[in-house]
C-alpha cells in the first residue's frame, strides 16, 4: 500500500454525499463550522466561494471542484453582495443525498459532501498539509475527476436500488483524486509529507519506513532506499518534509501505534516490539511525548468509548 492510501485508510474516512443545489437568479448560502473534510463540485454555472479567514474569494466554474479542509464557516454565492440564506432553512426541502432546488434552478448546478475522519495523529497528518480552500481546477487531463463528479450527480438525480451506496464510494475517488491533483499543482512550492510523495527518492524512503515501521531504521538506511548519501538525503528530506527523518518515522510510529491500542487487543509491551523498541519504556515515553498521555490511558480511554474533555490525549 502506499503512504498515501496508508494514512487514508488510518483515517478510518467515511464518505457522505449530502445533495446536489440547482439554483437559479441571485442566491447566496452561508454554511456554518463543520468537522472533517467538506467538498464541493460544481457540474453547471459558476460560484464564488468564501471561506473565512481566508484573504480573497475564490470563483469556481463548471467542471471544477473544491476541498475545505479546516472546518471553517463558508459561503457559496452568484454574487457575494447577496445576502445570505443559512444552509439549515434549506435542508427540509432535501432528501438526504438528493437535489435541493432553489429559485426555479436551472443555472448553476453543484454536488456536496463531506468525509469524516479518526482522530488524532492520522487527521492531522492529513490535515496540516491542506490549506483551508483547495481549488481543484478544470484542465483536459482530469477525466478521472469529471467521470466521477458526472457519475455521482447520475446517482443522486436517478433513483435506482444502491444508488445511495454509489454515490459514497464515488465521493471517496473524488477526495483521492482532487489530493493527487492538488498534490501536483503545489509540489514545487510546498513542504510536507503530502508533497514529499512527487519526490521519487523521498517517496521510496516514506514507503519503506511506512512498509517496515518495526525495522531498526537509521538515517543511513533510509538513505539506502532513496540511493542518496547519508548527509544529502537528510538535509533533502528536512526541505521537502518539514521534519527530519526520525522525527517522520517516530511520528508515524505514534500514528500506528495509537490505531493499534484502539482497535486491537495488543498490550503495549506487543505494540513497542512490533514498532521497534526495544523496551516499553522507551516506547512509553516517546508516546507520551506525543500524545500527552501514557499508551495505557490512551488505550483505557479508546477502549472505553469515552473522550478526553481535559486535553490529555490530545495530540500536539
Amino acid at each position: 500500500m502506499d503512504p498515501l492510501s496508508e494514512v487514508l485508510s488510518l483515517l478510518k474516512l467515511r464518505s457522505y454525499v449530502s445533495g446536489g443545489f440547482d439554483a437559479n437568479g441571485d442566491w447566496a448560502v452561508q454554511f456554518g463550522a463543520h468537522d472533517g473534510i467538506k467538498f464541493h463540485a460544481v457540474l453547471r454555472g459558476e460560484c464564488w466561494v468564501w471561506v473565512e479567514g481566508v484573504p480573497e474569494p475564490v470563483k469556481v466554474s463548471e467542471g471544477e471542484c473544491f476541498l475545505l479542509a479546516r472546518g471553517k464557516p463558508f459561503r457559496l454565492a452568484s454574487d457575494l453582495a447577496v445576502e445570505p440564506v443559512d444552509v439549515r432553512t434549506l435542508l427540509p426541502q432535501a432528501q438526504d443525498g438528493r437535489i435541493v432546488t432553489y429559485n426555479g434552478g436551472g443555472k448553476f448546478l453543484s454536488i456536496g459532501g463531506y468525509f469524516t475522519l479518526a482522530d488524532g495523529q492520522a487527521a492531522d497528518l492529513l490535515l496540516s498539509m491542506l490549506p483551508p480552500l483547495v481549488h481543484v481546477r478544470e484542465e483536459p487531463n482530469r477525466a478521472t475527476l469529471r467521470w466521477c463528479v458526472e457519475r455521482m450527480r447520475q446517482e443522486l438525480s436517478d433513483v435506482q436500488p444502491g444508488d445511495f451506496i454509489v454515490a459514497q464510494q464515488l465521493a471517496t475517488l473524488v477526495l483521492v483524486e482532487a489530493l493527487r491533483l492538488h498534490l501536483s499543482n503545489e509540489r514545487r512550492e510546498s513542504v510536507g509529507w503530502l508533497f514529499a510523495l512527487s519526490d521519487k527518492r523521498m517517496r521510496a524512503a516514506i514507503a519503506a519506513m511506512h512498509a517496515s515501521p518495526g525495522r531498526r531504521w537509521t538515517v543511513q538506511t533510509m538513505a539506502e532506499q532513496a540511493a542518496m548519501s547519508r548527509t544529502t538525503f537528510a538535509l533533502r528530506f528536512k526541505e521537502t518534509v518539514g521534519l527530519s527523518p526520525m522525527e517522520y518515522l517516530t511520528r508515524w510510529r505514534m500514528m500506528l501505534a495509537a490505531d493499534r491500542l484502539t482497535h486491537s487487543r495488543d498490550s503495549v509491551s506487543e505494540v513497542s516490539l512490533a514498532l521497534g523498541y526495544e523496551s516499553e519504556k522507551s516506547f512509553s515515553t516517546a508516546f507520551k511525548r506525543m500524545m500527552n498521555c501514557s499508551p495505557r490511558q490512551y488505550s483505557r480511554q479508546r477502549n472505553a468509548g469515552t473522550t478526553d474533555t481535559d486535553g490529555a490525549a490530545q495530540p500536539q
